[in-house]
This record gives C-alpha cells, sequence and structure tokens, in this order.
C-alpha cells in the first residue's frame, strides 16, 4: 500500500515539474494503464485471453469524435457515458458469439470481429477512411455555468486521466473481491467445476466481457481527448498485440502489474525508437528476454527479490 501511494503521489507531482512533454508522455502512458487494466480482468482474472479489445477501445475513440459538434464543445457528462455505454454495448453483442468458443477459436473469432470493426470505419465514410476524424473541440465539462475543470487545459486534462486511472483501479479491485470477482477467478481456474457447483459460467463470463469492452471505452475516451483525433488504427490488431503485451509485461492477474506493464511498454517504445530505426526489433528481443527470464512480469520481481534476500540470509 504504502509503495503505491509514493506511486500514485509521484504521478501527482509531473506536472508541477514543467515540462509539457513528459506531462504529454505520462499522460499518454495513464490512458494506456487503463487500457491495459480492462484487458487485465478477462486475461489474468477470468482466464480469456482476447486478441480483439482493442475494438472497444475504438469504438468509443469514434464516438466522442462521431457524438460532438464539429465546431463547439460537447458535454463531458454526455459524452463519456455515452461513448463508454457504445464500447461495452459492442462488447456484450460481441461476448454473445464469441464466448460459445474456446481455447484457440475463442481468440481467433475476436481478433475477427475486431477485424470487422477496423474495416467498417476504415472502408466507409462513417470513420472518415484511412485518415481518420478530428475531434475539433474537446469536451467541456461545465455544470449550470460553473466549470469544476477545463479540458483544454494540459494541467487540469493530466489530472483528469490520473483521477479516472484512480477510479478504475479502485472500481476493478472493488469488482474483483466480490463474490462476483471471485467466481471470475474460479472459471479460471476451473470453469467445469465452477458449473458443476450450479454457476451459468456463461453469464459470468458475459458481463466481464462487456465490462471490460467498457472501461477498454474509457481509456478509447481519453485517447481521443488527449491527440483530438482518431484513426482506424485504434482498432487494429497491433493495438490488440501491444495491450496484451502490456499485460504479459506486468504480470497477469495484478492492476498494479498491468500498470506497470504499461509504463515499461511505453518507455520502450520511446527509448528504442530514438536508438535506431529498427526498433521494434530490439523492444521484440527485450520483450521475449523479459517473458522467458522474468516469469510472473514486473508484478512478481519484488517477492522474487525479496525471497532471494531471505533466503541468502538463511544461508548466512
Amino acid at each position: 500500500m504504502a509503495f503505491k501511494l509514493l506511486a500514485l503521489v509521484g504521478l501527482a507531482c509531473v506536472p508541477l515539474a514543467g515540462a509539457d512533454f513528459y506531462t504529454e508522455l505520462i499522460a499518454k502512458t495513464l490512458v494506456m494503464a487503463i487500457f491495459a487494466m480492462s484487458l487485465d480482468l478477462l486475461v489474468g482474472f477470468t482466464g480469456l485471453v482476447s486478441f480483439g479489445h482493442a475494438a472497444y477501445f475504438g469504438v468509443a475513440a469514434y464516438a466522442v469524435a462521431l457524438l460532438s459538434p464539429k465546431y463547439e464543445a460537447a458535454s463531458l457528462w454526455y459524452v463519456l457515458p455515452a461513448s463508454v455505454g457504445l464500447a461495452a454495448l459492442a462488447a456484450l453483442v460481441v461476448g454473445i458469439f464469441v464466448l460459445r468458443t474456446k481455447g484457440i477459436y475463442f481468440i481467433m473469432v475476436t481478433l475477427a470481429f475486431a477485424q470487422m470493426f477496423f474495416y467498417v470505419f476504415h472502408d466507409t465514410p462513417l470513420g472518415g477512411g484511412s485518415d481518420g476524424l478530428y475531434l475539433n473541440v474537446k469536451p467541456t465539462a461545465e455544470i449550470a455555468g460553473f466549470m469544476p475543470f477545463d479540458l483544454d487545459n494540459p494541467t487540469h486534462l493530466y489530472y483528469f486521466i490520473l483521477a479516472m486511472l484512480v477510479l478504475v483501479y479502485l472500481f476493478l479491485a472493488r469488482v474483483l473481491q466480490s463474490p462476483f470477482g471471485r467466481v471470475l477467478v474460479g472459471i479460471k481456474s476451473n470453469e467445469h467445476r465452477m458449473q458443476s457447483l450450479g454457476y451459468v459460467t456463461f453469464r459470468y463470463k458475459l458481463a466481464a466481457f462487456a465490462l471490460a469492452g467498457g472501461l477498454g471505452g474509457v481509456a478509447g475516451f481519453l485517447y481521443s481527448v488527449v491527440f483530438g483525433f482518431v484513426t482506424p488504427e485504434l482498432m487494429s490488431w497491433h493495438q490488440s498485440g501491444n495491450v496484451l503485451l502490456m499485460v504479459i509485461l506486468g504480470g497477469m492477474g495484478n492492476l498494479v502489474g498491468a500498470v506497470a506493464g504499461a509504463f515499461a511498454f511505453v518507455a520502450m517504445q520511446e527509448v528504442f525508437s530514438m536508438w535506431t530505426k529498427h526498433w521494434q526489433l530490439a523492444m521484440g528481443l527485450l520483450i521475449v528476454a523479459a517473458v522467458l527470464f522474468m516469469p510472473g512480469g514486473l508484478s512478481a520481481v519484488p517477492g522474487r527479490i525479496k525471497r532471494a534476500l531471505q533466503g541468502g540470509s538463511a544461508n548466512d
């Protein structure tokens, strides 16, 4: 708990440093951390390896651009729930079909649906084709003439994203501690046993799938607000692969690990892209090495260090 509070304080101090580049970079990373936590609900806690999670991220991002007037600010209190709701609805509809499959078939069907979403926005006027759409004016948080914060202000936007990260983390932590969350963990461990105990596991998995899609939509909403434009690439298979790598790097089944994985992934992108034009190759090799030599991801490192120190003192 002390480490989490210390990390939160450190994140809260980022805008105070006065470096706009790093503030925007950390803001982007926080958005991806929310995205990673939403997928971890499926992969790490329910045992559903989805390779199409970017579809719901993209649906929410496009919803912001499509629901906002071209030259006016839409209300945050309307656009945010609407975009998240559309992402959750899309996940619910897709989940009804894909959750009837298992294993490699489930992975491939989620990918297939994500590609369908990609081409709907890529090949039709709805999504502006490959050029995407621009969000010309950020949503306004005005309530009856009162403006609690301004998303056009980079500092306000940063703290809004940080607040959303904390809320999503606390929400997921509460869900996972609830009877519903325990059933999800039980499904991952042994679905047949949960069925024998009388649980209709399909309904639980479908609820988790829709919930993960909605939380992925929160990240998609924030992405569109931060960058001011959306493209079909947000729904592409490699975007789904990137967020899956974040979860694996951080350690599946650990919300803090998902956040750490997002920070590690974005940091590697930035560092390697500055070093070489073949940064994807170097980054890929490092990720493979991390998976091979760091089982359990970043979240398992403190425990391994502690055990190593205890073992060393015992030998002494």
